[in-house]
């Protein structure tokens, strides 16, 4: 049903009229020092691509490859125990995996999830006149470069490994109930290249209100203007940059709309009249915001797929 036309989230695969299988693959190197919360982050990390389409995680399977003269046997163990809990925590079953030998430090999961038919929510599915809504703050990659450098205080560095450590367990619940009609979990490509993707294979457009946009602590506007900036995120401007027009946006909140995230949130496309009904589930699951960030118009009535509007 899903491939890699309209690079969506996850493959999805129809098996009957009432199942789909949903499959993903993701893993990276460490984004923070303890090894049990690397474990669960990239695990959270690889499950949010199955929640991102509106599916559940039936199974698992470990992906590592490690440097074994340098990172001892009780360290590793300490990052698969970290995924191991994050699996257990979304119900999901780890059934085996691979390991390799690697010059540095990888590890992640496949994954294996379920969806009806009916219910998946893809990137090509938003409409104009929708709503877009985030559940997570932005903000990873400028506070993961500002903890290398020292410059993050140990309350944000808990506050940054929760957030990324997060399920997106509302992207299943939401779809479930026939509340959403598409979106995206926000990951390396940054609040904008995931939108700019979502309205290509949409085949609309959207305004993005950078006044409302969530940041995990003010500290990232601090860092940003301390030119705390890791090489992902310039990169992911300079590739967009030609799909937005800014309307006189200060470099920083360009910067925060590029930020690649490590285990974001979802951005939801949501219809107008079931809006105050999703804000209300997604307020009741907890999730760490219910931010509306813009919203969706015709491809038509926008000079390119990006409109930003800063008050």
């Amino acid at each position: 049903m899903i491939g890699a036309a309209t690079s969506d989230d996850a493959g999805v695969y129809r098996i009957d009229d009432e199942r789909a299988l949903v499959q993903t693959v993701d893993f990276f190197t460490p984004i923070v020092d303890d090894p049990y919360r690397y474990g669960q982050i990239a695990a959270a990390n690889a499950l949010s691509d199955v929640y991102a389409m509106g599916g559940r995680p039936l199974t698992a399977m470990n992906l590592i490859g490690m440097p074994t003269d340098d990172v001892p046997l009780e360290v590793i163990n300490q990052i698969l125990r970290g995924g191991a809990d994050k699996i257990l925590e979304a119900d999901c079953v780890l059934a085996g995996g691979h390991s390799i030998r690697n010059p540095e430090p990888i590890y992640g999961l496949s994954v294996t999830g379920i969806v009806h038919p009916n219910r998946i929510i893809s990137n090509a599915g938003g409409r104009p006149g929708d709503v877009l809504i985030l559940t997570k703050p932005l903000g990873t990659g400028i506070l993961s470069t500002g903890l290398k450098r020292g410059l993050v205080s140990a309350d944000l560095e808990q506050r940054l490994e929760d957030l990324m450590s997060e399920l997106n367990l509302p992207g299943a619940i939401l779809a479930e109930r026939g509340l959403v009609h598409g979106g995206t979990d926000i990951t390396g490509f940054g609040l904008l290249g995931h939108l700019i993707s979502l309205c290509r294979s949409s085949g609309v457009a959207a305004e993005v209100d950078a006044s409302n946009l969530p940041t995990i602590s003010p500290e990232v506007m601090k860092l940003i203007e301390e030119d705390c900036i890791p090489g992902g995120t310039r990169k992911n401007l300079e590739t967009a940059n030609s799909d937005v027009t800014w309307n006189g946006t200060s470099q920083a909140i360009k910067y925060l709309l590029a930020d690649a995230q490590t285990s974001g949130g979802l951005l939801l496309c949501i219809s107008q009249d079931r809006r105050q009904e999703v804000l209300e589930c997604l307020i009741e699951l907890t999730v760490p915001v219910t931010a509306e960030v813009g919203r969706l118009v015709s491809a038509s009535e926008s000079p390119t797929p990006i409109v930003v509007r800063q008050e």
